[in-house]
């Protein structure tokens, strides 16, 4: 067994640890909280409350692993929901052409701030703070008020429901009642499949890796370091603009306090899915078990009776506490093995 722990790679071995926290934690909820845990639309319901951290998280995966980092996908969320909310009501628009403005917002946010990171050099936490200002000021500017959305053909897309069949349950008038996932929640798990092949199986991903791994060893591979930075900060602009859009379609309405905080939860998100600080090490699907632990912990706190702000708060700073223990041991780890060679 200790050989086999040995052998496993740090991604591996960290999104195994990743799924089995989440399972440990999802099957105690259900053993000693029971109630809505053991009706699969509890499950179910994470995902829909969860669909658009789950792409902004990939999104910070994806630069986390290059060893940069973005703060900025909450504002770019809050800025797509406010920009396709006034869009929709006040503009008369249309559903296709208020995607189209989320993805627009997103590339931008990419472009700009990937250029700036990657050919200029500037440190990407300030660039992504001063994106998160800018953006959360334009919010208020494009519209003062919270309003909830009321164009017909938004709202037919957000109550769109995709039936889960057989996986239903007796409702307390003996009703049966269908298990659904909302639409966001098939764009989010599209999006996590995507980017486990572009990451594991192209140029691309192992660029990624490469360039979080050692710039230096990179650049003697032949890998252009300025532009997979840029195109990872690229990709990560385009999924907060689609994880905006989708935010939209969970909450149907515009304010400025919309995804407040989301970036702390996508980096938290990562870092318990197996994505390392320091570059070089993380895994989509860990990230997706990250993001389910995060809101299963939620979950567990909001049914237990402890629903103060606080408590969610400390929950996620030991599961985050010890997480980072975990990735301090793989790094010793990995250390000791490179002097032995």
């Amino acid at each position: 067994m200790r050989n086999k722990i040995k052998n496993m790679s740090d991604t591996s071995l960290l999104l195994s640890i990743t799924i089995v926290v989440f399972f440990l934690m999802y099957i105690g909820a259900m053993v000693f909280q029971g109630k809505g845990f053991l009706k699969p639309q509890t499950f179910f319901n994470i995902l829909n409350a969860n669909a658009a951290l789950i792409l902004m998280s990939c999104g910070l995966t994806i630069v986390m692993i290059i060893g940069s980092i973005d703060i900025s996908v909450g504002g770019v969320a809050a800025l797509v929901s406010m920009c396709c909310a006034v869009y929709l009501d006040y503009k008369g628009g249309n559903v296709f052409v208020s995607m189209l403005i989320a993805l627009a917002i997103g590339v931008a946010y990419g472009v700009i701030q990937g250029y700036l990171i990657a050919y200029l050099d500037i440190q990407p936490f300030i660039v992504s703070l001063a994106g998160m200002f800018f953006a959360r000021g334009m919010t208020t500017i494009v519209h003062t008020n919270p309003f909830n959305v009321e164009n017909q053909s938004f709202v037919a897309l957000k109550e769109t429901r995709i039936i889960v069949p057989g996986m239903g349950s007796v409702n307390k008038l003996g009703k049966y009642v269908n298990a659904y996932v909302e639409i966001g929640v098939i764009v989010a798990l599209l999006a996590v499949l995507v980017l486990f092949f572009v990451l594991r199986y192209t140029k691309f991903g192992r660029a990624l890796y490469a360039v979080g791994g050692n710039k230096t060893s990179a650049l003697m591979l032949g890998i252009n370091v300025k532009k997979t930075k840029f195109m990872a900060h690229l990709l990560c602009g385009i999924l907060a603009g689609i994880g905006g859009y989708v935010y939209f379609l969970h909450v149907g309405s515009g304010a400025a306090s919309h995804a407040s905080g989301a970036e702390m939860n996508a980096i938290a998100s990562s870092i318990i899915g197996g994505t390392m600080l320091t570059g070089g090490v993380g895994n989509i699907i860990g990230t997706l078990f990250g993001v389910l632990s995060l809101a299963t912990i939620q979950s567990i706190v909001s049914s237990a009776g402890m629903d103060q702000a606080w408590w969610t708060g400390i929950t996620i700073a030991a599961m985050l506490c010890l997480f980072l223990v975990i990735q301090s041991v793989v790094i010793a780890r990995k250390t000791k093995s490179l002097k032995k060679q």
